[in-house]
C-alpha cells in the first residue's frame, strides 16, 4: 500500500488531499507547513501528524510519495531533499521561482533516476487537449498552421494580501505568466511542438501595495514546425473567463472554451465535452488533477520516468524566463 504526505497546506493542496482520499490503497501519513496555523488546520481536518519542517516529516513518517504544494521559491529545497531520501515526488507547477532553482530539481532528478517525480501540468489530461493531440498525431489534417490561447482572469488585492508571496517576484518568480498562464503556454508548446524563438512582454496595468509581479502578458512563439502561436494573459479582467485555446490546421480548426469544437474544412463539426466533477478547489481548476495524480501512482513501479518530468516541465519555464528577461513595462 503506497503511503503519502503533503508538504504545503495552502489553497492548491485541497486537490491533492482529495486525490489521496479517493485513491484506493493510498494512506496519508503526515502533513507539513511552515505556517503553524495551516499545519494545525490540516492536522485537524485529515487526522495525521503535522510538521513544520519537511526534513523532520521525511524522517518521522517516511512516506512513499510526497506531494509538494509549497510556494514557488520553496519547491527546490523540498523536492531535492525528498529525492535524496528516496521519496517519490508529485509537485505543483512551476518547477521553481527561477530557472536556476528549477535546474537544481532537474539535476537532482537525474542523480536519482530510480525515484519517480512528476509535475502537475494537469491540463494535458483534459479531454479536449487529449482529443486535439490524438488528431494532430494522425497527420491527417494537413499542415499545422498555428494557434493561440487566452487567459482572462481576475485577481483582487485580497488575493495577494492573503498570500503575500504571490505578489513578490522574489518568492513567486513572477505573476500571471508563471502562476496562472503557464498551463496554457505549456499546452501550446505541447500541441504545436518545440519552440525555436520567443518574443513578448509583461507589464502591470494595475497596482497594489506590496505587489511587484505582472498582471498582463503577451507572448509570441515560433515552433520548429513553422507554426506560430500566441498567448494573451491577464489577471486584470473583471471575471474569471474560461481559458480558450485555438489550433488551426489546413483541414480543421480546434477551438476550446471548456468543451472542444472541431470545425472541419468540409463543413463537419464535432464537439468533445470536457469532464466535469466536484472539487473543493476552485471551479476553473477542473478535474484533471485527479487524473494526473492517479496516473502517477499507477506508474510508481514503472522503471521509466513519469512523462511529465522536470525536464518536460522546464520547456514552458524556459519560455517564461525568456519573456521575463525582456523586463517589465507598464
Amino acid at each position: 500500500m503506497p503511503t503519502a504526505a503533503v508538504v504545503g497546506c495552502g489553497d492548491v493542496s485541497i486537490v491533492h488531499f482529495e486525490a489521496i482520499e479517493r485513491l484506493a490503497g493510498v494512506e496519508l501519513l503526515g502533513v507539513c507547513d511552515v505556517d503553524h496555523a495551516a499545519a494545525a488546520q490540516a492536522n485537524e481536518r485529515w487526522g495525521v501528524p503535522a510538521f513544520h519542517d519537511h526534513r523532520k516529516l521525511l524522517v518521522a513518517v517516511r512516506p512513499d510519495v510526497a506531494h509538494v504544494c509549497t510556494p514557488h521559491d520553496q519547491h527546490a529545497p523540498v523536492v531535492v531533499d525528498c529525492l535524496a531520501a528516496g521519496v517519490a515526488v508529485i509537485m505543483e507547477k512551476p518547477l521553481a521561482a527561477t530557472m536556476d532553482e528549477a535546474d537544481k530539481i532537474i539535476t537532482a532528478a537525474a542523480e536519482q533516476p530510480q525515484v519517480k517525480i512528476g509535475v502537475c501540468l494537469q491540463n494535458r489530461y483534459n479531454a479536449a487537449m487529449q482529443a486535439i493531440r490524438a488528431q494532430l498525431d494522425t497527420g491527417q489534417l494537413g499542415k499545422v498552421l498555428g494557434g493561440h490561447g487566452t487567459v482572462m482572469w481576475h485577481r483582487t488585492p485580497a488575493y495577494y494580501t492573503s498570500r503575500p508571496w504571490r505578489g513578490r517576484i522574489a518568492n513567486s518568480g513572477g505573476g500571471v505568466l508563471i502562476n496562472q498562464a503557464i498551463h496554457t503556454l505549456d499546452l501550446l508548446q505541447w500541441l504545436l511542438g518545440d519552440v525555436t524563438a520567443v518574443d513578448g512582454h509583461v507589464g502591470r496595468s494595475r497596482t497594489a501595495p506590496g505587489v511587484d509581479v505582472e498582471d498582463s502578458a503577451l507572448v509570441v512563439l515560433d515552433h520548429r514546425s513553422g507554426a506560430r502561436s500566441m498567448l494573451v494573459a491577464t489577471s486584470a479582467n473583471v471575471v474569471d473567463s474560461p481559458v480558450t485555446v485555438e489550433i488551426d490546421t489546413e483541414r480543421a480548426t480546434f477551438f476550446v472554451r471548456s468543451d472542444l469544437t472541431v470545425s472541419y474544412a468540409d463543413g463537419r463539426v464535432d464537439v468533445v465535452p470536457e469532464r466535469r466533477g466536484f472539487s473543493g478547489g476552485r471551479g476553473y481548476w477542473g478535474v484533471s488533477h485527479q487524473l494526473l495524480i492517479e496516473d502517477f501512482y499507477d506508474r510508481l513501479e514503472d522503471p521509466q520516468p513519469f512523462w511529465l518530468s522536470p525536464r518536460e516541465a522546464a520547456k514552458s519555464q524556459h519560455i517564461i524566463e525568456q519573456v521575463y528577461a525582456g523586463g517589465y513595462g507598464g
